[in-house]
């Protein structure tokens, strides 16, 4: 954290975001302007020539998310940042950097759609997309802040797991987590550390793709050196050339999907609050997990019992969290400002028969603890 915070401060979670990608070491960002993320770009482009870093407003979003490809496989640790159109355009560009194997951040700040949508009205809409927004279907990391200050520290571990796994990482707030201020005390917040970049020896043999067990991730070569390297939307072997050999084809992509499922654990981020002999439990992320802790409040002060689950990594899915939460509990409820989107995959860790409640908006407002009371039967 640099010496000049402040004790105190008064900021939204794109500028939070911004400062923890500064913090994280980002030195390149490029991006296109788009509501609500285009402070991100503005905050950017001020800060980064500060620190010797390069921030680029491009021509769209394809080129915004082509440029930081190119840059993070030339050693710059690399942030870009738009909302669910601008995800759409970057969906070919995902599944390269997938391929590729390229540490990247990419921050989706929400507002609802479809298409052009309510460019200033707040949804959770992108939540499946983002999963599923390039062919293939292979994994991803999804990280969702609550506050700004979880902006702060899950751009931080968005950084730190995009070097670990060598794989894009999304940062999926909302509008109002974006463009809202709240009150920082800097003095009380832990910076997640950020890992260096895993490097080979400039001086040994490289093989870009040579891993020892299809859940490694192989180092990447320090730019400027001597390495020769290869660099394909394609299947490859792992020296990079073009393969059509059935078992070489297999193995990358059990490689591009084990590497993170095999680890989802490790990636897993939630707060459990579980109440003893409690039989109902409210899951949520985002901004609604704000209004899940005061009706969880309220309903304990009026003596009912109910257990909350907050997810902030929601892909990959962190199943046997969820399982757990739901061994002792009946009643579900899901509060999401879409159609249910992360519901499913609620439902599909069920096993038990559990009465599953959706609770739903999609008319730019907020749920508030009230609806959730009432959708429960504590109101």
């Amino acid at each position: 954290m640099t010496e000049t915070r402040r004790f105190k401060e008064f900021i939204d979670g794109n500028e939070a975001i911004a400062r923890a990608a500064i913090d994280a070491g980002c030195n390149f960002f490029a991006g296109y302007p788009i509501t609500p993320a285009t402070s991100i770009l503005l905050h950017m482009t001020r800060a980064l020539p500060k620190v010797g870093g390069v921030a680029i407003q491009a021509e769209d979003e394809i080129a915004s998310i082509g440029i930081c490809i190119g840059a993070a496989m030339t050693a710059a640790r690399v942030m870009t940042a738009t909302s669910g159109p601008g995800i759409s355009l970057y969906s070919e560009n995902i599944g390269l950097a997938i391929m590729g194997e390229v540490p990247l951040v990419i921050v989706d700040v929400q507002r609802m759609g479809p298409a052009t949508g309510a460019a200033t009205t707040s949804a959770q809409g992108d939540i499946q997309f983002l999963r599923w927004s390039t062919s293939g279907g292979y994994p991803v990391i999804v990280l969702a802040p609550t506050s700004v200050i979880d902006s702060y520290n899950l751009t931080l571990k968005a950084f730190d797991l995009a070097e670990r796994f060598r794989t894009p990482v999304f940062l999926a707030i909302d509008k109002e987590i974006g463009l809202t201020k709240a009150t920082v005390e800097w003095d009380a917040v832990a910076p997640v550390p950020v890992r260096e970049r895993r490097l080979a020896d400039p001086d040994k043999e490289f093989i870009p793709g040579r891993i020892s067990g299809l859940s490694d991730v192989p180092p990447m070569s320090p730019f400027g050196g001597t390495h020769v390297l290869r660099f394909t939307t394609s299947t490859h072997d792992e020296f990079g050339h073009i393969t059509k050999d059935p078992q070489q084809i297999q193995k990358l992509n059990e490689h591009l999907s084990v590497k993170i499922e095999d680890h989802a654990d490790e990636i897993a981020m939630v707060k459990k609050d579980i109440q003893d002999q409690a039989d109902s439990l409210i899951i949520s992320y985002g901004i609604v997990a704000r209004s899940v802790e005061d009706a969880v409040e309220k309903i304990r002060r009026r003596g009912g019992k109910v257990s909350s689950l907050t997810i902030y990594s929601l892909f990959p899915v962190p199943e046997n969290t969820i399982r757990s939460a739901l061994e002792t509990a009946h009643k579900i409820l899901v509060p999401e400002l879409n159609q249910g989107q992360y519901r499913r995959e609620i439902e599909r860790n069920c096993k038990n028969g559990q009465e599953i409640i959706g609770i739903n908006r999609l008319d730019g407002g907020l749920i508030s603890p009230a609806e959730i009371m009432t959708a429960g039967g504590w109101l």
